[in-house]
């Protein structure tokens, strides 16, 4: 009887161990893609903006904790939500002026943050987390809600508008972000934003914004047309063959690039961690339906070119619907180039690659909007037609 019992433990263990391994191989067969990472810059960790339209200021400032790593500054967390905070009223001045024919939302550019740096410095995330309790997630729905009402409510008045609204507006921001720190302290030393914005010695002149559009001219700057980018600023413009050296040139020597772009393709796969451009539709699941073992390959993906970047854009099928942070760069088994790229939805969800994702060279030809970098990084032909 005994001799049953043992017999029938190892056959119980046997049959788990047996589904535990059938598991593994399956879920690792499920990864199309093998990663071998090639540069790899250092950064801060992944953050989570939560529901909020902000991934332009995480996507930023990412870049910026990144460049004082760079710069033998030490690890930094910056508050998103202070720039955000003061960003706001000038969005509202706008939107008024405009008489509401203007945008007013959530998101905005990379520059955004540099003008609002230079213009109220910036505080660490220990001082302004920019929410009324630490454990909850960054919301912005509502607060967004408010401040669009009442700024509607002025322009749909009859009569001369008093500038009361303002004050109206700076109240509600102080009750869903926090009033703006006027001195703080910090590691023992005392602040003020601008003073701390100082210290920390990243200079706005040394950054540029670049595009590649053949609708402007190129090596020239142009205002690049996209809804979110509301004080109508001027990008740089070069050929798409340029843009990707830039970015390469820029991981190679250290640097990161703050990277806005479209990520609403359906082969932007969230859960799997990585985006492509394929020749034809993703049949994954037709495959794994032929054969459960056979081994999925990567993707063929589409050779991208300037004609097709104009026309996605041109059609709105290429928006400026998100901002990342690009970190580095990564081959998979088949050789194929990818941007090794930071993201700001947290690790919870997508923890695939830690809050990372992994964006194939043609997505990235394709599907940037614009990029961010240190002039430095930029190589000197290139530099030397934009007048850098």
């Amino acid at each position: 009887m005994k001799l049953l019992g043992t017999l029938f433990t190892a056959i119980l263990l046997l049959f788990i161990f047996t589904s535990v391994c059938t598991a593994q191989d399956k879920e690792e067969k499920q990864d199309r893609h093998q990663f071998e990472m090639i540069y790899n810059v250092e950064t801060t960790p992944v953050k989570n903006q939560g529901r909020t339209g902000t991934c332009w200021n995480f996507a930023t400032q990412s870049f910026l904790e990144t460049e004082l790593l760079r710069m033998g500054k030490g690890a930094y967390d910056l508050s998103e939500m202070y720039l955000v905070r003061n960003i706001y009223p000038l969005k509202a001045e706008k939107y008024i002026r405009y008489h509401g024919l203007t945008n007013f939302g959530e998101g905005g550019q990379a520059h955004d943050v540099l003008f609002a740096m230079e213009k109220f410095g910036l505080v660490p995330e220990e001082v302004y987390p920019g929410k009324t309790s630490p454990d909850e997630m960054h919301n912005h729905s509502e607060m967004v809600a408010v401040l669009k009402a009442v700024l509607d409510a002025v322009l749909n008045r009859k009569g001369k508008i008093t500038p009361h609204w303002k004050e109206v507006c700076e109240s509600v921001l102080d009750i869903y972000l926090g009033e703006n720190p006027d001195t703080f302290e910090y590691n023992g030393k005392k602040y003020t934003p601008k003073s701390f914005s100082d210290e920390l010695g990243i200079n706005p002149d040394d950054y540029v914004e670049l595009t590649s559009y053949s609708r402007y001219p190129f090596y020239e700057k142009a205002v690049l047309e996209v809804p979110d980018n509301w004080t109508n600023s001027e990008y740089y413009n070069v050929p798409i063959d340029d843009l990707m050296m830039i970015i390469d040139n820029a991981i190679k020597n250290g640097y990161s690039v703050a990277w806005d772009g479209d990520t609403s393709e359906k082969t932007f796969f969230r859960k799997e961690g990585y985006a492509v451009i394929p020749v034809e539709e993703d049949k994954k699941e037709n495959d794994k339906d032929e054969d459960e073992d056979a081994e999925l390959e990567p993707e063929k993906e589409k050779v991208i070119t300037q004609e097709m970047r104009e026309e996605t854009f041109e059609t709105f099928q290429t928006t400026d619907d998100h901002l990342m942070h690009i970190t580095g760069i990564a081959k998979d088994q088949a050789g194929t180039k990818f941007y090794y790229t930071k993201n700001s939805w947290g690790t919870k969800k997508y923890k695939k690659y830690n809050g990372f994702w992994y964006m194939s060279e043609p997505f990235v030809r394709l599907k940037t909007i614009a990029i961010m970098v240190h002039k430095d990084a930029i190589p000197q032909e290139i530099r030397e037609k934009l007048g850098l």
